[in-house]
Protein backbone atom coordinates (compact mmCIF):
# COMPACT_ATOMS: atom_id res chain seq x y z
CA UNK A 1 0.00 0.00 0.00
CA UNK A 2 1.35 3.52 -0.78
CA UNK A 3 1.74 6.42 1.50
CA UNK A 4 -0.70 7.88 0.40
CA UNK A 5 -3.10 5.14 0.13
CA UNK A 6 -2.12 4.14 3.94
CA UNK A 7 -3.06 7.79 5.28
CA UNK A 8 -6.20 8.08 3.21
CA UNK A 9 -7.28 4.71 4.83
CA UNK A 10 -6.14 5.67 8.49
CA UNK A 11 -8.14 9.15 8.23
CA UNK A 12 -11.24 7.26 7.32
CA UNK A 13 -10.53 5.04 10.51
CA UNK A 14 -11.07 8.18 12.31
CA UNK A 15 -13.70 9.57 10.90
CA UNK A 16 -12.13 12.53 9.46
CA UNK A 17 -10.88 14.18 6.35
CA UNK A 18 -7.48 15.43 5.40
CA UNK A 19 -5.80 18.77 4.93
CA UNK A 20 -3.66 19.12 2.31
CA UNK A 21 -1.16 22.42 2.10
CA UNK A 22 0.84 23.62 -0.42
CA UNK A 23 4.47 25.38 -0.58
CA UNK A 24 6.25 26.16 -3.60
CA UNK A 25 9.73 24.81 -3.71
CA UNK A 26 12.50 27.64 -3.21
CA UNK A 27 9.51 30.61 -2.65
CA UNK A 28 11.23 32.65 -1.30
CA UNK A 29 14.52 30.87 -1.27
CA UNK A 30 15.67 27.46 -0.07
CA UNK A 31 16.02 27.50 3.65
CA UNK A 32 12.12 29.35 4.09
CA UNK A 33 10.25 26.60 2.02
CA UNK A 34 12.83 23.62 3.29
CA UNK A 35 11.41 25.18 7.03
CA UNK A 36 7.81 24.88 6.23
CA UNK A 37 8.22 21.75 4.49
CA UNK A 38 9.67 20.50 7.40
CA UNK A 39 7.07 22.11 10.07
CA UNK A 40 3.91 21.36 8.15
CA UNK A 41 3.43 17.61 9.91
CA UNK A 42 3.61 19.22 13.01
CA UNK A 43 1.21 21.85 11.84
CA UNK A 44 -1.20 19.36 10.98
CA UNK A 45 -1.10 18.63 7.53
CA UNK A 46 -2.32 14.95 6.58
CA UNK A 47 -0.31 14.93 2.99
CA UNK A 48 2.12 18.11 1.82
CA UNK A 49 1.39 19.05 -1.85
CA UNK A 50 4.91 20.55 -2.95
CA UNK A 51 4.88 22.98 -6.36
CA UNK A 52 7.79 22.60 -8.93
CA UNK A 53 8.83 25.83 -10.22
CA UNK A 54 8.00 26.80 -14.01
CA UNK A 55 8.41 29.90 -16.68
CA UNK A 56 4.50 29.58 -17.68
CA UNK A 57 2.17 27.60 -14.95
CA UNK A 58 -0.99 28.19 -16.77
CA UNK A 59 -3.46 26.73 -14.35
CA UNK A 60 -1.89 29.18 -11.65
CA UNK A 61 -3.62 32.25 -10.55
CA UNK A 62 -1.19 35.62 -9.62
CA UNK A 63 -0.46 34.29 -6.64
CA UNK A 64 1.33 31.07 -7.03
CA UNK A 65 2.57 32.69 -10.30
CA UNK A 66 4.62 35.41 -8.18
CA UNK A 67 5.95 32.51 -6.13
CA UNK A 68 6.90 30.72 -9.01
CA UNK A 69 8.86 33.79 -10.30
CA UNK A 70 10.37 34.17 -6.91
CA UNK A 71 11.35 30.40 -6.79
CA UNK A 72 12.64 30.82 -9.85
CA UNK A 73 14.61 33.62 -8.69
CA UNK A 74 15.84 32.10 -5.92
CA UNK A 75 17.49 28.94 -8.24
CA UNK A 76 14.88 26.36 -7.85
CA UNK A 77 14.22 23.99 -10.15
CA UNK A 78 13.19 20.83 -10.26
CA UNK A 79 16.11 18.61 -9.15
CA UNK A 80 16.16 21.11 -6.55
CA UNK A 81 12.41 20.43 -5.35
CA UNK A 82 13.91 16.64 -5.17
CA UNK A 83 16.49 17.47 -3.17
CA UNK A 84 13.55 19.02 -0.59
CA UNK A 85 11.83 16.03 -0.83
CA UNK A 86 15.00 14.13 -0.45
CA UNK A 87 16.16 15.88 2.72
CA UNK A 88 12.32 16.13 4.29
CA UNK A 89 12.35 12.16 4.44
CA UNK A 90 15.80 11.85 6.39
CA UNK A 91 13.07 13.33 9.28
CA UNK A 92 10.00 11.70 8.12
CA UNK A 93 9.02 8.97 6.45
CA UNK A 94 5.12 8.62 6.77
CA UNK A 95 3.75 11.88 5.49
CA UNK A 96 2.91 11.70 2.14
CA UNK A 97 4.25 13.84 -0.57
CA UNK A 98 2.68 15.09 -3.77
CA UNK A 99 4.55 17.13 -6.46
CA UNK A 100 2.36 19.11 -8.80
CA UNK A 101 4.10 20.47 -11.86
CA UNK A 102 3.62 20.96 -15.48
CA UNK A 103 4.90 19.07 -17.88
CA UNK A 104 7.66 20.68 -19.80
CA UNK A 105 10.67 20.35 -17.18
CA UNK A 106 9.55 16.68 -16.59
CA UNK A 107 9.95 16.43 -20.50
CA UNK A 108 13.42 18.82 -19.89
CA UNK A 109 14.40 16.16 -17.28
CA UNK A 110 13.52 13.20 -18.54
CA UNK A 111 10.40 11.55 -17.75
CA UNK A 112 11.80 7.67 -16.89
CA UNK A 113 14.68 9.89 -15.39
CA UNK A 114 12.37 11.50 -13.43
CA UNK A 115 10.01 9.20 -12.06
CA UNK A 116 13.34 6.96 -11.49
CA UNK A 117 14.73 10.14 -9.08
CA UNK A 118 10.98 11.03 -7.70
CA UNK A 119 10.47 7.82 -6.21
CA UNK A 120 14.57 7.34 -4.78
CA UNK A 121 14.16 11.36 -3.27
CA UNK A 122 10.72 9.96 -1.18
CA UNK A 123 8.23 11.22 -3.76
CA UNK A 124 4.48 9.86 -3.33
CA UNK A 125 2.23 11.27 -6.22
CA UNK A 126 2.48 13.41 -8.87
CA UNK A 127 0.13 15.65 -10.20
CA UNK A 128 0.57 17.04 -14.12
CA UNK A 129 -1.57 19.64 -14.62
CA UNK A 130 -1.28 20.17 -18.28
CA UNK A 131 -0.94 16.76 -19.19
CA UNK A 132 -3.91 15.63 -21.62
CA UNK A 133 -5.60 12.25 -20.34
CA UNK A 134 -4.59 10.87 -23.94
CA UNK A 135 -1.36 11.44 -23.94
CA UNK A 136 -0.50 9.77 -20.83
CA UNK A 137 1.49 7.18 -21.56
CA UNK A 138 4.59 9.39 -21.89
CA UNK A 139 4.11 9.40 -18.25
CA UNK A 140 2.10 6.83 -16.49
CA UNK A 141 3.73 3.40 -17.41
CA UNK A 142 7.29 5.19 -15.86
CA UNK A 143 5.26 6.87 -12.55
CA UNK A 144 3.67 3.29 -11.93
CA UNK A 145 6.78 1.54 -12.85
CA UNK A 146 8.36 3.23 -9.62
CA UNK A 147 5.36 3.28 -7.46
CA UNK A 148 4.21 7.02 -7.77
CA UNK A 149 0.82 7.69 -7.87
CA UNK A 150 -0.99 9.72 -10.87
CA UNK A 151 -3.64 12.09 -9.50
CA UNK A 152 -5.61 13.14 -11.87
CA UNK A 153 -7.52 16.30 -12.40
CA UNK A 154 -11.50 16.99 -12.63
CA UNK A 155 -13.41 19.82 -12.84
CA UNK A 156 -16.85 20.84 -12.76
CA UNK A 157 -16.67 21.11 -17.00
CA UNK A 158 -15.65 17.35 -17.16
CA UNK A 159 -18.03 15.77 -18.72
CA UNK A 160 -19.61 12.77 -17.27
CA UNK A 161 -19.06 10.62 -20.25
CA UNK A 162 -15.55 11.78 -19.99
CA UNK A 163 -14.70 10.86 -16.36
CA UNK A 164 -13.99 7.25 -16.71
CA UNK A 165 -11.54 7.82 -19.23
CA UNK A 166 -10.19 10.95 -17.48
CA UNK A 167 -9.99 8.98 -14.24
CA UNK A 168 -8.41 5.26 -15.86
CA UNK A 169 -4.85 4.77 -14.47
CA UNK A 170 -5.84 7.24 -11.72
CA UNK A 171 -4.56 6.66 -8.37
CA UNK A 172 -3.56 7.79 -4.78
CA UNK A 173 -6.95 10.53 -4.98
CA UNK A 174 -8.97 12.24 -7.57
CA UNK A 175 -8.51 16.17 -7.07
CA UNK A 176 -11.49 18.01 -7.78
CA UNK A 177 -10.78 21.37 -9.31
CA UNK A 178 -13.94 23.09 -7.25
CA UNK A 179 -13.97 26.24 -9.55
CA UNK A 180 -13.38 26.75 -13.56
CA UNK A 181 -10.69 29.00 -13.67
CA UNK A 182 -7.37 29.31 -12.06
CA UNK A 183 -6.57 29.30 -8.81
CA UNK A 184 -6.95 31.48 -5.91
CA UNK A 185 -9.28 33.95 -7.84
CA UNK A 186 -13.06 32.49 -6.03
CA UNK A 187 -14.41 29.75 -4.14
CA UNK A 188 -16.99 27.18 -4.82
CA UNK A 189 -20.46 27.21 -2.75
CA UNK A 190 -20.97 24.32 -0.88
CA UNK A 191 -24.29 23.34 -2.87
CA UNK A 192 -22.20 23.34 -5.53
CA UNK A 193 -19.87 20.81 -4.39
CA UNK A 194 -22.70 18.50 -3.04
CA UNK A 195 -24.06 18.40 -6.67
CA UNK A 196 -20.89 17.61 -7.65
CA UNK A 197 -19.43 15.24 -6.11
CA UNK A 198 -21.17 12.59 -6.30
CA UNK A 199 -21.26 11.94 -10.15
CA UNK A 200 -17.08 12.32 -9.52
CA UNK A 201 -17.81 8.96 -7.05
CA UNK A 202 -19.91 7.32 -9.24
CA UNK A 203 -16.73 6.62 -11.28
CA UNK A 204 -14.30 6.12 -8.94
CA UNK A 205 -13.61 4.65 -5.17
CA UNK A 206 -10.44 6.33 -4.56
CA UNK A 207 -10.66 9.66 -2.21
CA UNK A 208 -11.59 12.84 -3.58
CA UNK A 209 -9.65 16.27 -2.46
CA UNK A 210 -11.02 19.47 -3.05
CA UNK A 211 -8.75 22.62 -4.20
CA UNK A 212 -8.51 25.52 -6.02
CA UNK A 213 -10.69 28.13 -4.19
CA UNK A 214 -10.37 26.67 -0.84
CA UNK A 215 -8.67 29.42 1.67
CA UNK A 216 -9.89 29.95 4.57
CA UNK A 217 -10.63 27.36 7.95
CA UNK A 218 -13.82 27.22 7.56
CA UNK A 219 -13.97 26.47 3.50
CA UNK A 220 -11.89 23.65 4.50
CA UNK A 221 -14.08 22.37 7.08
CA UNK A 222 -16.74 22.23 4.39
CA UNK A 223 -14.77 20.30 2.17
CA UNK A 224 -13.78 18.03 3.88
CA UNK A 225 -17.66 17.46 5.15
CA UNK A 226 -18.76 16.67 1.24
CA UNK A 227 -14.78 15.31 0.06
CA UNK A 228 -11.84 13.79 1.45
CA UNK A 229 -9.29 16.10 1.76
CA UNK A 230 -9.19 20.30 1.25
CA UNK A 231 -6.04 21.63 -0.55
CA UNK A 232 -4.90 24.91 0.48
CA UNK A 233 -2.54 26.79 -1.80
CA UNK A 234 -2.99 30.57 -2.61
CA UNK A 235 -3.91 31.56 1.17
CA UNK A 236 -1.12 29.84 2.34
CA UNK A 237 1.36 31.38 -0.67
CA UNK A 238 -0.29 35.13 0.19
CA UNK A 239 0.74 34.95 4.05
CA UNK A 240 4.21 33.89 2.98
CA UNK A 241 4.07 36.83 0.39
CA UNK A 242 2.71 39.31 2.74
CA UNK A 243 5.80 38.92 5.21
CA UNK A 244 8.85 39.01 2.69
CA UNK A 245 10.71 42.95 2.43
CA UNK A 246 10.36 44.91 -0.67
CA UNK A 247 12.99 43.01 -2.29
CA UNK A 248 11.52 39.95 -1.48
CA UNK A 249 13.42 38.64 1.21
CA UNK A 250 12.00 36.58 4.17
CA UNK A 251 11.42 37.88 7.64
CA UNK A 252 12.71 36.17 11.02
CA UNK A 253 9.32 34.60 11.26
CA UNK A 254 7.59 34.07 7.94
CA UNK A 255 8.10 30.25 7.90
CA UNK A 256 6.30 30.56 11.40
CA UNK A 257 3.74 32.84 9.95
CA UNK A 258 2.95 30.39 7.09
CA UNK A 259 2.80 27.54 10.24
CA UNK A 260 0.40 28.99 12.19
CA UNK A 261 -2.13 29.30 9.56
CA UNK A 262 -1.70 25.82 8.29
CA UNK A 263 -2.39 25.12 12.35
CA UNK A 264 -5.84 27.09 12.53
CA UNK A 265 -6.75 25.00 8.78
CA UNK A 266 -5.91 21.78 10.43
CA UNK A 267 -7.94 22.85 13.72
CA UNK A 268 -10.97 23.31 11.43
CA UNK A 269 -10.08 19.97 9.22
CA UNK A 270 -10.43 18.08 12.57
CA UNK A 271 -13.37 19.50 14.18
CA UNK A 272 -15.84 19.60 10.76
CA UNK A 273 -17.14 16.02 10.94
CA UNK A 274 -17.65 16.15 14.63
CA UNK A 275 -19.62 19.69 13.84
CA UNK A 276 -21.19 18.02 11.62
Amino acid sequence: MSRIAARFAALKAEGRGALIPFLEAWDPDAATSMAILRGMPGAGADLIEIGCPFTDPMADGPIIQRASQRALKAGGTLAKALAMVREFRGEDTQTPVILMGYLNPILSYGTERFCVDAAAAGVDGLIVVDLPTEEADMLVPFATANGLDIIRLVAPTTDEQRLPLVLNGSSGFVYYVSITGITGTRSASLSDLQSALPKVRAHTDLPIAIGFGVRTPAQAAEAVQVADAAVVASALIETLAASLDADGRPAPDSAQRVLAQVRGLADAVRAARVAA
